[in-house]
């Protein structure tokens, strides 16, 4: 026999976890918008900000890293250089190996990027909630930060 209760509980957590994947989703597509993030792929994107958090990287580990064959990050890493994002240098420990890191124009457009995603977020929150609401919102993200470091 099921528990009533459980029930109760399951429901709306289901439909609120839909919601809530939802307007994640639709969250990143509208910050995205205001980064200006261009003709990026999602491939490239998770490169840069992999060697943005993690520092210099050879292709292979990379790849490793995003789940991907070498030849196909190559091509991304390939993409990355001709845009002036990424550079390569000689891996001191093994001349036959390529450290890729980020350029400084590259660094540069992540933390603007950056900036004109917090200032997007900051206004909206600022102009469309009241001081309760805004009370309210920092609640949630409290909830939800407990969520997903669980």
């Amino acid at each position: 026999m099921s528990n009533p209760l459980n029930h109760q509980i399951v429901e709306p957590a289901a439909a609120l976890a839909q919601d809530l994947r939802a307007l994640v989703s639709k969250l990143k597509r509208r910050l995205r918008e205001q980064a200006h993030v261009g003709d990026l792929t999602p491939s490239q994107a998770s490169a840069l900000l992999r060697l943005e958090k993690e520092g210099p990287s050879t292709t292979s580990n990379l790849a490793r890293a995003e789940g991907m064959r070498p030849q196909s990050m190559a091509a991304v890493v390939t993409a990355l250089e001709a845009a002036g994002f990424v550079t390569g240098e000689p891996d001191p420990t093994d001349g036959r190996q390529t450290l890729l890191s980020l350029t400084p124009s590259c660094r540069t457009w992540i933390e603007e990027g950056r900036a004109a995603r917090q200032d997007w977020l900051a206004s909206k929150l600022a102009t469309h909630l009241s001081s309760e609401e805004l009370s309210d919102a920092a609640k949630i993200v409290g909830l939800l930060k407990r969520l997903a470091d669980e």
